[in-house]
């Protein structure tokens, strides 16, 4: 062999022995590096203590939601603050709101009032508000299923007496939303088969205005209160018909914060207008439909039927010693229809 190709094949095979070298080294530097996760950050440790999960105002009913047990630091853990290991929340359920909480500050003792405590009803009621206490029964109070901080619409049922029959049953809805501050339920953990037991309260007390405290001390000698539970939505719902309607008008130029303020105060407040009824005729047909004259006793011939849109009877018809024999003609004038006997065989 030439020894010029000799010299040529050995230097290629110098030149490819470096290349594969470099080549190798490079890949191998250009590794991507190895990922290790991040230290999980560990919970405080120390006693769990009561806070609160939102901001809770003075007068702020205390409910489920309102607060929880989270863990504390040992050192920062105060003798005021209410520890899991020697307190349950459901035996600070129902009590009232003394001094503002913010959202994760721990709630401490002075800062609840419990029902029965002295002051208690004036932390719960609101600027301008009055407490009124009502008489239910297991029947008229939701079977004692409403607890402090729920939303309750009044309902009255009466016997309404008039001239041209018996008494007319009738129920009306007199006032809406109205906050329960306190009852006198007991609430026990449990009973003898380890079950949460309910005993039917006999009283209510509720947030009202002045004016609606009189309505309602009022109603009491009327008739038979009931209590008509409201749904969480209720409030809302209502409030987006009133603005729909005009009935809300907030003023130009407010912040939103103060929209909020403003439109929260107008869902928490009773309402005693827009008042509806039902009475016995509603219910039953063998009850009376019309309902009694105000201001006046009805006349011999008016008809105790339906009433229509306006207050005028759908149809009036006088009464007849007895019924004609033969054949007759029957004459109407206006909403009055009479029967004529014409005689013949």
């Amino acid at each position: 062999m030439d020894k010029r190709k000799v010299i040529l094949l050995v230097g290629a095979l110098v030149i490819a022995l470096c290349t594969a070298f470099l080549a190798r080294s490079l890949f191998t530097g250009s590794a991507a590096p190895e990922v290790t996760a991040a230290p999980q950050m560990t919970a405080p440790a120390g006693p769990r203590v009561l806070v609160a999960n939102r901001s809770l105002p003075v007068g702020t009913i205390i409910t489920p939601d309102s607060v929880a047990f989270q863990p504390w630091p040992s050192e920062l853990v105060d003798n005021a603050y209410f520890l899991e290991a020697d307190a349950k929340i459901d035996s600070l359920l129902g009590t009232v709101v003394r001094n503002p909480i913010t959202a994760g500050q721990p709630v401490t003792q002075g800062s609840l009032v419990k029902p029965g405590d002295r002051g208690f009803l004036a932390a719960a009621l609101g600027p301008g508000m009055r407490a009124v206490t009502v008489p239910v029964s297991a029947r008229t109070g939701v079977a004692g299923f409403v607890f402090p901080g729920d939303r309750v619409d009044l309902v009255l049922t009466q016997k309404v007496g008039g001239d041209d029959g018996p008494a007319l049953s009738a129920s009306e809805t007199i006032i809406r939303n109205l906050r329960v501050l306190a009852t006198d339920q007991r609430v026990n953990a449990e009973n003898a088969e380890g079950k949460t037991e309910v005993i039917a309260f006999s009283t209510v007390t509720v947030e009202a205005t002045p004016k609606l405290a009189e309505k309602i001390a009022v109603a009491q000698t009327i008739g038979t209160l009931s209590l008509s539970l409201r749904s969480i939505a209720d409030n809302e719902a209502e409030l987006e018909r009133s603005m729909a309607a005009g009935d809300i008008k907030l003023p130009a130029g407010a912040d939103r914060r103060t929209e909020d303020k403003l439109l929260k105060a107008l869902a928490t407040r009773p309402v005693d207008t827009d008042v509806t009824f039902v009475t016995g005729g509603d219910v039953s047909r063998f009850q009376r439909r019309s309902v009694p004259a105000i201001g006046g006793s009805r006349r011999q011939n008016d008809y105790s039927g339906p009433i229509a849109p306006g207050g005028a009877p759908q149809q009036v018809i006088a009464p007849a010693a007895a019924a004609p024999i033969g054949p007759v003609v029957r004459v109407a004038r206006g909403n009055t229809v009479t029967e004529v006997p014409v005689g013949g065989k």
